[in-house]
C-alpha cells in the first residue's frame, strides 16, 4: 500500500513539469494543475444533471493519458449514463446511493492479462493512476465525483459485473459517480509535516 500511495504522489509531482506553462511561480494560487489538485474534492452531492458527452470524453482521455508499467495500459472503461443502469447501481451498491442523482458514472474495469507479466497488483496499480486522472480532470471542468470501491470486495465486484455484463476475468475496479456538484461538498487540507521524513525514515 506504501508503494501505491508513493507511485501516485510521484505521478502528480511529474505532471506539473509536463505543463510548465500553468507553472508559473511557486505559488499554488497562481498554478492550475497544483490548484486542481488542491481543491479535488469527494463530491456526493448533485444536481441530477446530465454529462455531456464532449466532457465524458474529455475525462477518459485523462484516464488513458495515466502512466502504466511497461505502457501495457491493463485497462478498459464503462461509460454510464443511461438513467435506469444508474439507477440500479445505486440500489444495489451501498457504496454509492449517490448515483440517484449523478449524471453519469464511469467504471475502471483492470484487465490483468494485459499488464506487465500479466499482473493483476500491475492491472490495479496503472488503472488507479487512470483513476486519478479521471478525478482531477473532473475537477477542472468543474465537475464533481467521486471514487467508489469494488474492488477487492467480491459481493460489489459481483454486483457490478452483473449489472454491466463485465467478463468473469475483468476486474471492476471501482464506480466513479460523476455530475454537476450542488456546492455542499468542499475540499480537506490534507497536508500533514508530520508524514514527511526527508533523505531518510
Amino acid at each position: 500500500m506504501k508503494n501505491y500511495y508513493t507511485i501516485i504522489i510521484s505521478v502528480l509531482i511529474l505532471l506539473t513539469n509536463v505543463f510548465p506553462a500553468c507553472a508559473q511561480n511557486d505559488k499554488p494560487d497562481n498554478n492550475a494543475i497544483l490548484k486542481v489538485i488542491q481543491e479535488r474534492k469527494s463530491v456526493r452531492h448533485f444536481t441530477g444533471e446530465t454529462v455531456s458527452k464532449e466532457d465524458l470524453n474529455k475525462i477518459l482521455k485523462a484516464g488513458m493519458s495515466a502512466p502504466t508499467a511497461v505502457n501495457k495500459q491493463p485497462w478498459s472503461f464503462v461509460v454510464v449514463t443511461d438513467r435506469a443502469t444508474l439507477d440500479t447501481l445505486a440500489a444495489r451498491l451501498p457504496s454509492a446511493k449517490m448515483l440517484f442523482q449523478a449524471g453519469a458514472a464511469i467504471i475502471i474495469c483492470a484487465i490483468p492479462e494485459k499488464a506487465n507479466g500479466k499482473s493483476t497488483e500491475f492491472a490495479v496499480i496503472d488503472c488507479t493512476l487512470a483513476g486519478e486522472n479521471i478525478l482531477l480532470a473532473v475537477e477542472s471542468l468543474g465537475l464533481g465525483a467521486l471514487w467508489t470501491a469494488s474492488y477487492p470486495d467480491k459481493d460489489r465486484m459481483d454486483i457490478v459485473r452483473s449489472v454491466l455484463n463485465i467478463p468473469a476475468d475483468i476486474i471492476p475496479l471501482n464506480v466513479i459517480p460523476i455530475g454537476h456538484p450542488t456546492g455542499e461538498d468542499k475540499p480537506k487540507d490534507k497536508f500533514n509535516p508530520d508524514n514527511i521524513h526527508w533523505d531518510k525514515w
